[in-house]
């Protein structure tokens, strides 16, 4: 008798979960900086006009691929045809890289919630960005500063609170999907938004939070002409929805049969992007209240990325009139918890992969995975040349990665498989909203062309990075060595897949089933015991 797949509780513990995943450090300190610096309010029309023609489609595609085949990416993918496994080994591995470098982040972000409440960087005569870089990170001149070398070192504040962070990750994980995933999120997703609404509250008060809110907010129309926008608009939908590895594939594939797929897509897709517009009204309160305080424009105040959140934001705490350590450990807390609910779902990519295409046991799964990429976490990225290391591998994923993959995968599904007709029909069964040409326009077109421009832009602007900095060679090599081992990985799980027996109900010749994408339509899912699925915890689905 076939073991029954894990599902969610309810469809509000995958909303949560899925939008736990889509909200990410990205949604505070990115949102807001690429919005300013692209028009303004102005942004905000072509960022919807984004999530609507290629975030959304592109999300319901993956959940569409996962519900109906019950499977995560690997499995999924290998339904369409059978070397079409390769790109879900592919988002595996990117899956595994970015879990590796994405948890020191949050480990900074829990060490900083520790500094605030006493604003240890106050004490730093150099300043905030000093303390970051030369006393928290203890950062090397070299690339290949490794702890084993005569100029690298091992950072413990660094590194003790990755431990942390993988313990709560291999916790959660081994839980499974409802008494872990699902009851992460439950906690962490409303306490993050009351947190994050409460610093809100918090910046706009402050004296100066109306001139930041204008910079943030003043469109300039004329930018709507600049394609660069366009592409920044698109880019941050893609970077921001945790669409093109595989994570919502794996979390689709344990939802019940009965399940309005474009009703959970508009919801996720939407509480993502009005997190975003909290956090960019929060982060420009804030920075409203710094150019009032030192006397400069708002401009002069704006930053993205690390710098926002490590060196400039530690200054501003340190300037405010009066709660500056609860404000502070407010902001780091957030990060933390949006973090967390993000690797939690990077790293399910793998796990499910394992579970499901090698027919491990979750516990197993569990173990050998989060055991092997916390490890390498905890070896690597505490070390004094991992900010350079973190960076040559975030380029490498958001560009070679991410966008590739998910070109990639949007070809295999529309041109190749031609399977976005049966995708939209099995959508279309149980949704409220029903799909029609506008998605399959969308997916088929729209969102490769701007997927292969995005692409085309990033490759051409690393390349002027590169040739404009000293140490840009390195950090090319670098990403280059991380990009082509993805593509090695993929190529060479693929192989070795053909002498891996698949596990009893995944076979390609399966029946009776949803996830068999050759059938014409949709069959009636049986669970192994017989019984159907949905008639399994209808007092717990009907919460």
């Amino acid at each position: 008798m076939l073991k029954q797949r894990e599902h969610w509780g309810t469809r509000a513990g995958f909303i949560l979960a899925a939008a736990g995943s889509a909200i990410g450090l990205g949604n505070i300190w990115r949102f807001p900086y690429v919005a300013y610096e692209n028009g303004g309010g102005a942004f905000l029309l072509p960022y919807l006009i984004a999530l609507l023609t290629a975030g959304i489609p592109l999300l319901l595609m993956e959940y569409s691929l996962g519900h109906r085949s019950k499977a995560s990416a690997p499995i999924a993918y290998r339904r369409l045809f059978k070397a079409a496994e390769g790109i879900g080994w592919w988002q595996v591995g990117v899956a595994v890289v970015l879990a590796a470098y994405y948890s020191v982040i949050i480990g900074w972000a829990a060490r900083y919630a520790g500094f605030s409440i006493t604003q240890t960087w106050a004490d730093n005569p150099d300043g905030t960005e000093d303390f970051f870089f030369n006393r928290v990170l203890q950062i090397s001149e070299g690339y290949w500063d490794f702890a084993w070398t005569e100029n690298g070192t091992w950072v413990g504040g660094v590194g003790w609170p990755l431990v942390g962070i993988w313990v709560i990750v291999f916790i959660a994980l081994f839980a499974g999907v409802r008494r872990g995933i699902e009851m992460v999120n439950r906690i962490a997703i409303p306490l993050l938004v009351v947190l994050f609404g409460i610093l809100v509250v918090r910046a706009v008060t402050l004296e100066g939070s109306g001139a930041g809110l204008n910079a943030f907010f003043t469109p300039d129309f004329g930018a709507l002409t600049n394609p660069t926008v366009w592409i920044a608009a698109y880019a941050q939908i893609f970077f921001s929805l945790s669409i093109g590895f595989g994570i919502m594939i794996a979390y689709a594939s344990y939802l019940r049969r009965k399940s309005d797929l474009t009703g959970s897509a508009l919801t996720v897709g939407f509480a993502n992007s009005s997190f975003e517009l909290l956090a960019g009204i929060g982060v420009f309160a804030i920075l409203g209240y710094m150019a009032f305080q030192s006397g400069t424009p708002v401009d002069e105040q704006v930053t993205g990325s690390i710098g926002l959140a490590f060196v400039a934001f530690p200054e501003i705490v340190s300037a405010l009139p009066w709660g500056s350590a609860f404000f502070g450990f407010l902001f780091f807390a957030c990060l933390v918890l949006a973090g967390l609910s993000s690797l939690i779902s990077i790293v399910q990519v793998p796990v499910a992969a394992a579970q499901d295409r090698l027919g491990w046991s979750r516990q197993k799964s569990v173990i050998t995975i989060v055991g092997g990429i916390g490890a390498a976490a905890v070896l690597f990225m505490p070390m004094t040349n991992g900010l350079y290391v973190l960076d040559a591998a975030d380029g490498a994923i958001e560009n070679f990665g991410i966008a590739l993959a998910a070109l990639v995968s949007i070809i295999a599904v529309a041109w190749i498989a031609r399977k976005l007709p049966q995708l939209r029909d099995h959508a279309n069964r149980w949704s409220s909203i029903k799909l029609g040409w506008a998605w399959m326009i969308s997916l088929g077109l729209i969102t490769p062309l701007f997927l292969m421009y995005m692409l085309f832009q990033a490759t051409r602007e690393r390349f002027g990075i590169v040739a404009n900095r000293e140490e840009g060679w390195e950090l090319l090599r670098f990403g280059f060595i991380i990009a082509f081992g993805l593509i090695a990985f993929a190529i060479v799980m693929t192989i070795l897949s053909r002498f891996i027996k698949l596990p009893e109900g995944m076979e390609d010749d399966a029946t009776g089933n949803d996830h068999d994408l050759n059938g014409d339509a949709d069959t009636a899912s049986v669970s192994a015991g017989g019984d159907d699925e949905d008639s399994n915890d209808t007092s717990e689905e009907a919460k």
